[in-house]
């Protein structure tokens, strides 16, 4: 069997978690043959699970080095467009961990780079695409079988983090180190499934905490409301000082009302559509009937090592990817435009403007 040859760019504790199952087997066509990480601690952790791979201080000397045909970016977020880039230029396949980036005009730099590679793959590590209740719901609600969305509503705190997790690292929770708070590491995975499953809103008014439950200087408390293009509209609740929290994600829909919650889709249908039913009923305050069952799923949920596979079967055979590394642009269009509407005191529109984004997260940098 051919195996795509895999260097992972970062040995830290994601970086770890991808050697790990690919030193499981769990992805049969892909073989970790070179690891980068700055710190030796996390080198000497990776290289029981890395047989044979050629261990490198610098990202940018295993992208030179010719040990891998393919690279996993898992570093800190700043550094993930350049050494995208950087790979790409090499003729590596790219494989890179969430967010994309910090602000969008790097991340724009990098997906013009990679169309200038049209026969490199470009991936992006959206592992909660591959969930069986989020592809169902998507299904559902792209189908149009459901009528239009209405309302999307995603309470998501139960990303619990004490102050021991912010203090492991000097990069955490900073605007230089980490570009952000809540929005930039836990929520890129929902922001993107909220535009995969419902579309990109148009609006955003947001109110973003900064350290008002750590001793951090980014956001860690999260409430903002979204408006769409068709008239929907949504709101999204994420924190990180929330115990015990909660993961609620409901869609209002024409048709009915579709929750996702503790692994479980429950769908309440109704008889009529709503709008007709509206126009049409003639009772003073019942609302149409409805029935309410369980979604069946196909019950794969193979996340990060579903990523890897389907990266490595669309290198060898042409089969489709997770995500398409290009589409890592839309979640930090949200997480942008989030920090921007709250900075501004003010509603912003998509896309954002992104030179006022940069100017802003510039100066919470210290870089003038």
């Amino acid at each position: 069997m051919q195996k795509i040859r895999l260097g992972v760019v970062g040995a830290g504790n994601i970086g770890q978690t991808h050697i790990k199952y690919i030193a499981e087997g769990k992805t049969p066509e892909i073989a970790v043959t070179a690891v980068a990480d700055r710190l030796g601690e996390a080198r000497r952790k990776a290289e029981p699970y890395a047989p044979g791979a050629v261990f490198f201080e610098e990202g940018a000397d295993l992208i030179r080095s010719g040990a891998c045909d393919a690279v996993l970016i898992a570093v800190p977020h700043y550094q993930h467009t350049e050494l995208s880039i950087a790979a790409l230029r090499a003729g590596k396949h790219v494989l890179c961990e969430k967010p994309a980036g910090v602000y969008t005009k790097q991340v724009k730099e990098m997906n013009a780079e990679a169309a200038k590679h049209p026969k490199l793959a470009f991936g992006m590590m959206f592992n909660q695409r591959t969930n069986c209740v989020y592809r169902k719901m998507r299904e559902l609600v792209q189908s149009g079988e459901l009528g239009a969305v209405k309302r999307a509503v995603w309470i998501i705190t139960d990303w619990y983090r004490p102050q021991f997790y912010y203090d492991s690292g000097g990069w955490r929770a900073t605007w230089d180190g980490e570009g952000g708070g809540v929005l930039i590491n836990q929520c890129p995975h929902n922001l993107d499934l909220l535009q995969w499953i419902c579309g990109m809103p148009s609006k955003v008014r947001a109110f973003c905490h900064e350290g008002k439950w750590h001793d951090i200087e980014v956001e860690d408390d999260v409430t903002a409301y979204l408006e769409f293009p068709g008239g929907a509209t949504g709101v999204l609740v994420t924190t990180t000082g929330d115990a015990p929290g909660t993961n609620r994600f409901e869609i209002t829909l024409e048709g009915g009302k579709l929750v996702c919650e503790n692994n479980k889709l429950t769908l309440w249908r109704l008889e009529t559509n709503e709008r007709e039913y509206c126009k049409t009923a003639k009772d003073y305050f019942a609302p149409p009937p409805h029935t309410v069952e369980e979604v069946e799923t196909d019950g794969q949920n193979p996340q990060h090592a579903g990523v890897c596979n389907a990266f490595a079967a669309h290198i060898l055979r042409g089969e489709p990817l997770t995500a398409h590394g290009s589409e890592g642009l839309n979640s930090l269009e949200l997480s942008n435009a989030m920090q921007l509407s709250s900075w501004l005191g003010q509603t912003v529109e998509l896309p954002a403007d992104e030179n006022m984004y940069l100017k802003l997260l510039n100066e919470k940098r210290g870089i003038v």
